[in-house]
């Protein structure tokens, strides 16, 4: 599904979490549902994620871009926001999906831009708005995660 690409996050947190042992860069390159699906994270910050997924691939039997599909790009993306707002010491766990679809696809790839609505110190809310590749809008999701202690913590 074309050329894989590498998650772009600030130096400074790449190193936070390579001192605890992960591989930020490998953690959201890849994984089973989103490399199946296609999905890539190309920029991530607490402040603005996003990440591409192709249509081909991802279609119900009408040939369009399966709502499921933008749900799980949507949830990718708000997650990895959630969890660069909660630090090392946190997890985000996604408790709250809503997706409204605007528009049909039917080829191409879809891009997803996540942008914090709040992010508290329990939970972390983000909207994600997925495009088409002429920056004509798909779907709004609105994500919420639960922000827990990591196990150890």
């Amino acid at each position: 599904m074309g050329e894989q690409q590498h998650a772009t996050f600030p130096q400074e947190v790449i190193d936070e979490y390579a001192a605890l042992g992960v591989d930020l860069v490998a953690m959201f390159s890849a994984g089973h549902l989103g490399t199946r699906m296609g999905v890539q994270i190309v920029e991530a910050s607490a402040e603005r994620v996003v990440g591409t997924m192709p249509v081909e691939g991802n279609t119900q039997p009408y040939g369009l871009l399966h709502g499921g599909a933008s749900a799980v790009l949507a949830e990718t993306l708000g997650s990895v926001g959630s969890m660069l707002h909660a630090g090392s010491s946190k997890i985000a766990v996604g408790v709250d999906l809503n997706c409204t679809h605007h528009r049909g696809v039917r080829s191409g790839v879809v891009t997803g831009v996540a942008t914090p609505v709040h992010r508290g110190r329990s939970t972390a809310t983000y909207e994600i708005v997925i495009s088409d590749e002429d920056e004509r809008r798909v779907c709004t999701a609105r994500l919420t995660c639960l922000l827990r202690d990591a196990p150890g913590r």
